[in-house]
């Protein structure tokens, strides 16, 4: 059989008869792609026991979300802390609902065998929990359901995905029956009191729904529960301890002192007993000794509930609104990084803080992934809180639920890692216990955080609240003591700031702990680790790390501190002392830092080349300086301003898409660069000129007679004349070109002389380099034809030709 209904944005399907058909109770409830199968099974035999023997068990399967667990032997582990807190959410929601009377061990396991990484899977375990008890044969006062509710942009979400969680304001996981709510737990960003009741009512309407769905599936299934044993206590052994005991027991009302109290009631009891067994053998009536206990117990509530009720007095003599004596202290553990102790009556609370780095944070892996958290909470109870022997084991699902309560209390206030770099831990030890334990742990973590030094936004308290109801009579009962808690109708926990609830709801006051210590300590405690974060460009990560880690792990033993590097980039450097870190930052910063356009760096010179020099600007990156870049004047050949090993500052012009860096020169081997003098300012060039000899007899070439002078005089004259002056190109600009020498090939002298060749070596400046050949053979005339043009480098190495020196001079430009 399968029912189904919409709930939030998903579908919700219950289904019973196709597995697991030998437990009492089975269903497969998916949500999304989220599967979760609730089998619920109870032992024939009644036990005779002071309590009623349920487990609930919540386990999530590594294959669910598609992982193989990473234990050693690739089994599931133990239930992980989220495991834990469900499981103990739903024994909370289900355990008032089985009858008094039925002392039948029950077992409820729920699996999850699918997730969809979209959906937790606690409310589809609790509604199927339910659903499994109520198409059981098991005695069961449901159906219950739950759903939660979460916030985000002023909009109530229900069932919001572990997506929308994160960004939610509010989380609160609500279970109740048709007529009730059960139980609330969760928490918010200090969200007003009126804002946390209208979610509870929103999340009752939903609830409701679900529960039509069940009672749906549960008539389709039609099985009668089984039958079980009422106990009742005789009358006469019931009126025989009524009579000694009661009048005696309301003596009890009003001891201040809990084990004074406890002594005397256990003090009434043996005499109760004793009186009893005075006139009535023991032997004949075997459970006539536990009768009479639990009549005394009976007694115990009664009168505690009514001295309430109808005198407005509390067990230890309080009104119902008296809260217990409070007090605080910090900096009781002079090595600690924080600590404190907060005592209200007798709950005692001692709170420790710890700053490490990133590398402490608490890491959880769940159905959703890994999640890092960067403050967690510890919550100790240990057996002497109670006055009592116990088996020290690890921690169990009251001290996990307690801690994640007080963290989740907290939570809100707690600055985020780009405030305060510090991982936090926070360990409560509980040195005494009378109730509201966990809220104790509130204040005392918050006067330890303080005494830290961490920046907490406000102060957080938190206090037990009770309820004790009889028909039309009810009273509220501020800061609540176990024994109320025990014999009483609800156990409600709350804390929040002056600004809101953190966890579920009540008026706060916190003025006692502000007397204690108002604001954060200036300075941290000369105990805990300093912590400085910096940020680097991903692709700088490997040099940081080093082959094999061998770069960090040199600057992390050279500094004593430890480095953490996180894949984006970030980095945090922990040390105890303070130029620990600053060492270890400029050496992190040299290792890694990148070029900055308009920045100035001083380097060496690693590499000259024809066209400009390299400079290494930073470890392992090189730019160039083009020679353009060398001055403002003209510069032949780099090596006439820098040399390999030169220390120059240069400033960095533009980097491509490749990391190509371009610079500029600033200055060189101390000189800044517009005071540079530089030795050659031209570049030679040697052209060859082919001049017929009709032309050369021309008039503006005659031979001089008169002078008599030699004709190479002549000719050297009149070329001279012709390129020593100021030439314009083609875009009229204006360049200098001068002849350093020349040679006449000739055939004779005289004005029959025959000329073969000349050639001349010209100098030209070298920004018009690639433009003189074009503009030379333009300017010329029928006197003098260029016929030829090609330039080399330098006189002394090997002439090239035109079509190489054209290719070199456009690929270097």
């Amino acid at each position: 059989m399968k029912v189904e209904m919409q709930l939030g944005s998903e579908k919700l399907s219950i289904e019973t008869g196709k597995v697991a058909k030998q437990a009492d109770g089975a269903v497969w409830v998916q949500y999304g792609g989220t599967v979760v199968l609730v089998t619920v099974v109870a032992d024939d035999s009644e036990h005779n026991l002071d309590f009623f023997p349920l487990t609930v068990d919540y386990r999530e399967r590594a294959y669910a979300g598609g992982r193989i667990p990473t234990v050693y032997g690739r089994r599931e582990p133990r239930p992980g802390t989220s495991e834990q807190l469900v499981a103990r959410l739903i024994d909370h929601c289900i355990r008032p609902l089985f009858p008094k009377d039925f002392n039948a061990e029950v077992q409820v396991l729920c699996n999850v065998f699918s997730s969809d990484g979209v959906h937790p899977a606690d409310v589809p375990a609790l509604i199927g929990t339910s659903a499994a008890l109520s198409i059981s044969d098991i005695p069961f006062n449901g159906p219950v359901a739950a759903v939660t509710v979460g916030k985000a942009e002023d909009q109530l979400i229900i069932n919001p995905t572990y997506e929308q969680l994160h960004a939610s304001d509010m989380e609160l996981f609500v279970s109740g029956k048709m007529d009730a709510v059960m139980s609330v737990e969760g928490g918010g960003s200090e969200i007003p009191e009126d804002e946390v009741i209208d979610t509870i009512i929103t999340a009752h309407d939903q609830i409701k729904e679900v529960i039509k769905l069940q009672e749906g599936l549960a008539a389709g299934c039609s099985n009668t529960k089984r039958d079980y044993a009422s106990k009742s206590v005789e009358s006469g052994l019931n009126d025989q301890v009524r009579s000694l005991a009661t009048s005696r027991i309301r003596e009890s009302i009003g001891m201040v002192d809990k084990k004074s109290r406890e002594d005397y009631l256990e003090q009434v009891q043996e005499d109760v007993l004793s009186e009893i067994f005075e006139v009535m053998p023991e032997d004949s009536d075997p459970n006539a000794a536990k009768d009479a206990i639990s009549v005394l117990s009976e007694i115990e509530k009664e009168e505690m509930r009514q001295a309430i009720l109808t005198q407005g007095k509390r067990v230890d003599g309080r009104g119902v609104t008296d809260i217990r004596s409070i007090s605080g202290e910090v900096a009781l553990l002079p090595h600690t990084h924080g600590s404190a102790l907060f005592t209200r009556g007798q709950t005692q609370a001692l709170c420790v803080t710890t700053l490490g780095t990133s590398g402490d944070e608490d890491v959880q892996r769940g159905l959703d992934g890994e999640a890092r958290s960067a403050f967690y909470l510890h919550y100790n109870f240990p057996p002497f809180s109670t006055g009592e022997v116990k088996r020290m084991m690890g921690p169990g699902r009251r001290e996990i639920g307690h801690g994640a309560l007080a963290q989740k209390a907290l939570e809100p206030v707690i600055p985020n890692k780009e405030e305060f770099h510090y991982t936090i831990r926070m360990v409560a030890e509980i040195l005494e216990s009378n109730a509201s334990s966990s809220m104790a742990t509130v204040c005392g973590a918050t006067l330890a955080l303080l005494d830290a030094g961490v920046p907490i936004k406000r102060p957080v308290a938190g206090i037990g609240v009770g309820l004790i109801k009889e028909g039309e009579q009810e009273a509220i009962l501020t800061d609540m003591l176990g024994t109320e808690d025990f014999l009483g109708d609800m156990d409600f926990k709350v804390a929040g700031t002056s600004e809101g609830v953190t966890a579920v709801q009540m008026d706060i006051k916190i003025e006692g702990m502000n007397a204690v210590i108002a604001e954060p300590r200036a300075e941290l405690s000369p105990y805990a680790p300093r912590i400085y974060s910096l940020q680097i460009a991903t692709q700088k990560i490997k040099d940081l790390i080093g082959p094999r880690g061998k770069t960090v792990q040199g600057i992390q033993e050279e500094t004593n501190t430890t480095i953490n590097i996180e894949d984006d980039g970030t980095v945090e450097v922990a040390a105890m002392s303070a130029e620990d870190v600053k060492r270890a930052e400029e050496k992190i910063r040299a290792i890694t830092a990148m070029p900055e356009i308009d920045k100035e760096y001083t380097g060496k010179v690693v590499r000259i080349a024809s066209f400009g020099a390299f400079v290494e600007i930073l470890p392992g990156k090189d730019g160039l300086v083009h020679i353009s870049q060398m001055g403002d004047g003209y510069v032949r050949r780099a090596e006439d301003v820098m040399q390999v090993g030169d220390e120059v500052t240069v400033r960095v012009l533009t980097i491509d898409d490749q990391d190509r860096v371009d610079l500029a020169l600033v200055a060189a081997r101390g000189v800044p660069v517009e005071e540079l003098k530089v030795e050659s300012k031209y570049l030679e060039h040697i052209s060859t000129i082919r001049i017929a000899p009709v032309e050369i007899l021309d008039a503006d070439f005659a031979y001089d007679n008169a002078s008599q002078r030699p004709y190479d005089e002549v000719i050297h004259e009149k070329l001279t004349q012709r390129f020593n002056r100021k030439w314009r190109d083609g875009n009229d600009s204006e360049f200098t070109m001068r002849i350093q020498d020349f040679d006449i090939r000739e055939q004779g002298y005289g004005p029959q002389g025959e000329v073969e060749m000349v050639r001349m070596t010209l100098q030209i400046e070298y920004e018009f380099l690639d433009r003189i050949r074009n503009d030379m053979i333009a300017q010329t005339d029928n006197h003098l034809q260029v016929h030829d043009f090609y330039i080399v480098q330098n006189r002394s190495e090997p002439m090239e030709t035109r079509e190489e020196a054209e290719r070199r001079i456009v690929e270097n430009w």
